[in-house]
């Protein structure tokens, strides 16, 4: 951290503190920066940038994507998910071992800044609609992850920096906004401290939930939360800054997610990948800290880095009803005000690269889906949707409808749209108190009124955080939740993400043998094919009160707006708007329960987890016994063959196609999380080793076993690898034999033939979650290179990270338009430039089978000179290695 006295500083007084900040007031041009560019530029500052990149920041998003751009960023934390934590703290065990091994001290490696891990991704949703579940639940997902909470309690004793929240506490986003989050940070420097903003990056793509605090953080890869933990910047180009200014104010009956969902379909149809999305307005002062945190919680979803809102009295007296203490409350306010990171709605705004407005009084009542988050459906059309999209499902009445399935003794009829899952789940809606209260009111007017959720219907209920469960305790509420269904099952991440655990046994068989059409709906902010459950083909994202209201109907084959969702006990219809809350009486009702103590109550103990946490038994020592017979945790492969050179890399020569894929194939398709099946490479690999099927577990808490995840790369049930035309899922074409296999398989094949490969995609390729093993999965299975016709932000740098090199087809090209069919043999010329340098564009000669070869030129998505220098390594994990080893056996003074 840069001590250089030359650098403006000035001193805060917080009690009897003296606090020295860089003053970014005194420096030309940056008062008219957006709200993220100043908090970059100070980063720059603090950190001893050049003077080059300082300018280039003042000059703002006037600068295009060019190498002269770079920017590198050094955040002030991480923050972890045990999904995806596991595989980083992994890494760092891989590089101690490896240290070890090629004569270094394993010591070396250690979190240079905080990083807090929250256990929130491995309950599951196997036990509902009792009072039981919850304590049922947290049973198994001991059971089935007792070696990786054991591998990270290991971790908290054995490296400096690092702190875990055990499981049951709740979701990494809310504990983020309601507890990890300083909001302004403090250091001492020679002496004297030293206040800067509280910057954070996490290993899940919805980190931006911190944005709605006025904290700048994004999601990243594993990979390059590994480097960053260990003092690596995060290479970026200066981003576009765009502005939305925010007016008027939502009408009654709408709520965050309308306007999360509204939000999420106009900035994807504007194009904000790569860039920073800041709100701004006189329409914010209407807008909540739990909306914003809503909004800027979908960050992913619209496709942008960040979504930022600025630091205002909203924004302070959120951090005071949080628990903050009154001085760092205090110093929050008094840091933004002087650093001009302070916003009163009422200030011009800053100079953005493009500028948006959005009406609040113009949102509608909203649902999203059946397949995107971006698909985003007026309510009052939904039903007409509804029926378009599952027509294309089931084209000429493909399966006969209704059908008989037995419950309890009980022949129900079940047609098309008949809903398995309902869901209150996730860190996007239940961390909001307004939608939570709604919901909750609305379950009590609903059993007041005679209703109850039909029996095919699996209902659940995970909040973002025990404060959820101690304000509806308070409120009287839970109760009226558990009458429909709605019992707690857990605080994690449960259906969101594809722990929705089995559909009842019956329901199942009903839409494997018979063809039927189920959905889900849920309050959360995925909904990709295959995610949510493999039996249920079409997913819906909507408000938690929305969530009880089709739970209600029990089908998404209603006009919910104009149709009954029930009778009375008098055999009235009631209908959604009988039973709908007014805002006066949410708000009321919130006043009246939410209390600062609360949290403070909260998060007293929030690192002592169960008794079963508690009673883990954990080694002493710098580096891990993964053993060998384990099916969950291995030793890892990534620097096995590492030395203390790179080798050069070379071009490709008759390299082969492993899949061929369309547009908007997300990580969920690359690397699936959800279920293991027993007929995939996975499954068998697990059953060859005397794993039962019931105890496959899932593909996200087998993330510590790259065999198993290696495996899944690619296996999606619908995944669609144009190279088959008669079977979706994990399959290809082994080149140029045609014979049809799993992905694995023909890999493995490959492999053995000495045979490069690639993978062809179309538009926005790598969309969704942070997910590490989409592209260490893509590494393991030998694919040297992806082209694509655009990639999402993260998925293409956790390609650079595993040293696989992502290619773009020009602007107007696409495999479609070169004739491109995937079984040609490819070359690709100009990678040996990486050796030294830095190519901008390469070579590609696709050799067909009838012998003409198509010749075209590709962009090198290698962004910055420092991605260049991972791809020369192989990837950031060997590049890391070799400069620790470098620094330790030459340190340099002042180090």
């Amino acid at each position: 951290m840069i001590t250089d006295p030359t650098i403006p500083r000035s001193t805060l007084t917080i009690g009897a503190r003296e606090i020295q900040y860089i003053d970014l007031a005194s420096i030309e041009g940056a008062n008219s920066l957006p709200f993220s560019l100043k908090v970059l530029l100070e980063n720059v500052i603090r950190h001893g940038g050049s003077a080059e990149t300082i300018e280039l920041l003042l000059q703002g998003d006037e600068q295009d994507r060019q190498p002269g751009g770079e920017v590198p960023f050094n955040p002030a934390r991480v923050v972890m998910q045990d999904m995806a934590g596991v595989p980083v703290i992994h890494d760092l065990v891989t590089l101690r071992e490896t240290v070890e091994r090629l004569g270094g001290d394993a010591s070396l490696i250690n979190p240079s800044i905080p990083a807090e891990l929250v256990v929130d991704h491995s309950v599951s949703v196997d036990s509902f609609g009792s009072s039981s579940a919850l304590q049922r639940n947290a049973e198994l997902e001991f059971e089935r992850n007792h070696e990786r909470f054991r591998f990270l309690k290991w971790a908290q004793n054995a490296f400096d920096n690092f702190r875990v929240i055990p499981p049951g506490t709740g979701i990494i986003h809310q504990i983020n906004v309601e507890h990890l989050a300083r909001g302004i940070m403090t250091s001492e420097i020679d002496g004297e401290l030293l206040a800067y903003p509280d910057t954070c990056i996490g290993t899940d793509s919805h980190t931006t939930m911190i944005n709605g605090l006025g904290v700048l953080g994004w999601g990243v890869g594993g990979i390059e939360a590994t480097a960053a933990l260990l003092g690596q910047p995060l290479s970026m180009l200066i981003p576009p800054v765009v502005g939305v200014e925010i007016s008027g104010s939502l009408a009654a009956g709408t709520t965050a997610t309308d306007v999360v969902l509204t939000v999420t379909e106009m900035l994807r149809k504007q194009g904000v990948v790569g860039k920073i999305v800041e709100f701004h307005g006189p329409g914010l002062a209407r807008i909540p800290v739990a909306d914003r945190c809503t909004i800027a919680n979908m960050s992913p979803e619209f496709g942008s880095t960040a979504a930022m809102f600025p630091i205002d009295a909203a924004t302070i007296d959120y951090y005071r009803l949080t628990g903050r203490s009154p001085e760092q409350v205090e110093l929050i306010e008094a840091y933004a005000r002087a650093q001009g990171l302070w916003n009163d709605h009422n200030s011009l705004p800053a100079h953005y690269s493009e500028y948006l407005r959005l009406n609040l009084s113009e949102v509608v009542p909203s649902i999203a889906g059946p397949y995107r988050p971006q698909d985003r459906i007026g309510l009052d059309r939904a039903h007409d949707q509804f029926q378009t999209d599952l027509a294309d499902l089931q084209p000429h009445g493909s399966a006969e409808v209704p059908v008989e399935v037995v419950l309890d003794e009980t022949t129900i009829a079940l047609n098309h749209g008949a809903l398995a899952i309902a869901a209150i789940t996730s860190c996007t809606n239940t961390s909001n108190p307004q939608m939570m209260m709604t919901a909750a009111l609305m379950a009590r007017n609903a059993v007041d009124r005679g209703l109850a959720v039909p029996p095919w219907v699996k209902t659940s209920m995970a909040p973002g955080s025990q404060v959820v469960t101690q304000y509806m305790e308070k409120a009287g509420l839970l109760p009226y939740l558990e009458t429909l269904g709605f019992h707690i099952v857990g605080y994690g991440c449960t259906t969101c993400m594809g722990n929705s655990g089995p559909l009842l046994q019956p329901i199942s068989a009903a839409a494997r043998e018979n063809g039927l059409t189920l959905t889900s709906i849920l309050s959360g902010n995925r909904n990709f094919e295959g995610r949510i459950s493999p039996d249920v083909r079409m997913n819906y994202l909507a408000s938690p009160p929305l969530v009880i209201a089709y739970a209600l109907a029990g089908t998404m084959d209603i006009d919910i707006q104009r149709d009954p969702l029930g009778q009375d006990t008098d055999g009235r219809k009631v209908h959604l708007r009988d039973l709908w809350p007014s805002p006066e009486e949410v708000d009321r009702e919130l006043s009246r329960v939410i209390t600062r103590q609360m949290y403070l109550d909260n998060y007293r103990d929030a690192y002592s987890g169960s008794r079963q946490w508690q009673d883990l038994e954990v080694p002493s020592s710098a580096t891990y016994d993964f053993g060998t017979s384990s099916t969950y945790m291995r030793s890892s492969p990534f620097l096995a063959r590492v030395g203390l050179e790179p080798t050069p890399i070379q071009d490709l020569t008759g390299a082969r196609v492993l899949v061929k894929l369309g547009d908007s194939v997300t990580t969920d398709h690359i690397s699936p999380v959800g279920q293991i099946r027993s007929d995939s490479p996975a499954g068998r690999y697990l059953l060859d080793r005397g794993v039962a099927r019931r105890d496959f577990n899932t593909y996200g808490s087998r993330r510590g076993n790259h065999d198993v995840m290696v495996r899944g790369t690619f296996a999606n049930p619908r995944l669609r690898n144009h190279l088959v035309k008669d079977a979706d899922g994990g399959y290809t074409q082994l080149l140029p034999d045609g014979e049809q296999m799993t992905v694995f398989e023909a890999a493995t094949q490959y492999a053995e033939r000495g045979i490069d490969l690639v993978v062809l995609a179309g538009r926005e390729y790598g969309a969704g979650s942070a997910r590490d093993y989409a592209a260490k999965g893509t590494s393991l299975l030998g694919v040297r290179a992806v082209l694509a016709q655009s990639f999402e932000r993260i998925h293409r740098s956790n390609l650079v990270g595993m040293g696989v090199v992502p290619l773009e087809y020009l602007d107007g090209e696409s495999p479609r338009s070169l004739g491109l069919d995937g079984t040609e043999e490819l070359s690709v010329t100009g990678l040996t430039e990486f050796t030294s340098g830095w190519p901008d564009a390469v070579s590609v000669d696709a050799a067909r089978t009838d012998g003409q070869t198509i010749s075209f030129t590709v962009r090198v998505r290698v962004d910055t000179a420092t991605e260049a220098i991972y791809i020369r390594h192989g990837g950031i994990l060997p590049y890391v290695l070799r400069r620790s080893l470098t620094e330790a056996r030459n340190p340099r003074r002042g180090h």
